[in-house]
């Protein structure tokens, strides 16, 4: 949650090219040995996966009631929190992936099962529904409630509602003055310290205190997510303070401790980029606060757990990058694995500093690889993009992501009709 002073620092000083390592960039065959150590968990029945395509935790596929209709991206918060309800009653369902509009057009084949092409939408036992509190609500009669249900929990979402808003009314508006920045802030920090007395009411890390995670919880976590890491960059404002918000802490500790979770999760690079289309922008305070831990985020370090051998596994296609030459991507991403995978960096080719940070910032969190993935690899690629030089890819677009088509940067899927 507090990427990235809970879980790791940018380096103080960036590799030197006259410090490197003798070695030259491993081939592709050289490189495939040290990653085949990444074995894809079974996406049926294993952990929690963006890529699965039918869960079905053990039963029989025949028997599957639900198919959840959700964002490509893995990105949408109000699919998430259905996802997440199915993923932790392990209720089996079906997947069908749809663009969300700010990615690209809709699908047809969707728009005529759901007109509005409004997401999520699900089909629970061949009757289609849509919002995510109705579906859970269906989830619910169908399958019995997470915890307490919906109707108990009322207060807990409107609390959320509030705490929604404030956020809103800070990130998505810009101030005036310092004055009004100042109170917008308090505005939103009063309801947070709502919530914060809320999980402090018991000794229990959850919402209402019970002995496990619940749909009280679940409502607040899609967002509370995307809080957390644009407050960070955009404000300079960090949530999960130890001090401040123990409580807070404590339930956010015990979310990262669930596989399930965990498998939804995004992290605060793919956040802080996918938020201004879909909010309407996002201001900056310009704070010194704000300003290094922009950068902090927008650089990619996060030394901690390493999943190398999953970054690996899914490096970019090269003839999808704008910003130089296949042969020259080629090389470029190699000394980028080689340094993950074995620790060692080696010069890029020269002019490959824009193309390897263009696939550092289009790395998207949980879409391509799981968020430790994603910190290894895109550290790898942004200090070997420091030895070759300043230039920066092309800018992320602010007005919508339509540069940000996942299918040159993945594996062929399935098709979705």
């Amino acid at each position: 949650m507090a990427f990235p002073l809970k879980h790791g620092h940018l380096n103080a000083a960036q590799p030197k090219a006259a410090n490197l390592a003798k070695r030259a960039a491993l081939s592709w065959s050289e490189l495939a040995p040290l990653a085949a150590s990444y074995v894809p968990p079974d996406q049926a029945t294993g952990p929690t996966h963006s890529q699965a395509l039918v869960r079905t935790f053990g039963q029989p596929e025949a028997s599957v009631r639900v198919t959840l209709y959700r964002d490509n991206h893995a990105w949408c918060p109000y699919c998430q929190k259905v996802w997440l309800w199915l993923e932790e009653k392990r209720v089996p369902y079906r997947i069908a992936k749809v663009t969300m509009f700010c990615y690209g057009q809709k699908e047809d084949w969707y728009k005529r099962i759901v007109p509005s092409g409004m997401l999520p939408a699900a089909e629970i036992d061949g009757r289609i529904v849509t919002e995510s509190d109705v579906i859970l609500e269906k989830l619910e009669a169908a399958f019995g409630p997470l915890g307490e249900p919906l109707a108990v929990i009322m207060p807990q979402h409107r609390l959320e509602r509030q705490l929604f808003g404030a956020w809103c009314e800070w990130l998505c508006y810009p101030s005036s003055s310092a004055a009004e920045e100042a109170t917008k802030q308090r505005a939103f920090e009063e309801v947070l310290a709502r919530m914060e007395k809320e999980l402090g009411a018991t000794p229990g890390p959850w919402i209402r205190g019970g002995e496990q995670l619940s749909t009280a919880d679940l409502v607040f976590v899609p967002y509370v997510e995307r809080m957390g890491a644009s407050l960070y960059y955009y404000k300079g404002f960090t949530m999960c303070d130890r001090t401040a918000r123990p409580a807070l802490c404590r339930w956010w500790d015990a979310l990262e401790a669930r596989e399930t979770y965990r498998g939804t999760q995004s992290d605060f690079h793919t956040h802080v980029h996918d938020l201004p289309p879909q909010m309407g922008g996002c201001y900056p305070n310009g704070s010194p606060t704000q300003r290094a831990n922009t950068a902090r985020v927008d650089a990619g370090p996060s030394r901690h757990r390493s999943s190398r051998a999953e970054a690996a596994f899914r490096e970019s296609v090269i003839g999808s990058n704008p910003c130089a030459t296949p042969v020259v991507v080629d090389e470029a991403l190699r000394c980028a694995l080689t340094l993950l995978l074995t620790g060692e960096p080696c010069l890029p080719p020269p002019d490959s500093d824009a193309a390897l940070r263009y696939v550092r910032d289009r790395v998207n969190v949980p879409r391509d690889m799981s968020l430790w993935a994603a910190r290894r690899l895109r550290e790898a690629l942004h200090e070997t993009a420091s030895l070759a030089g300043p230039k920066q890819g092309p800018p992320i677009a602010t007005d919508h992501r339509r540069d940000q088509n996942p299918l040159p940067f993945r594996r062929p899927q399935r098709a979705q009709a």
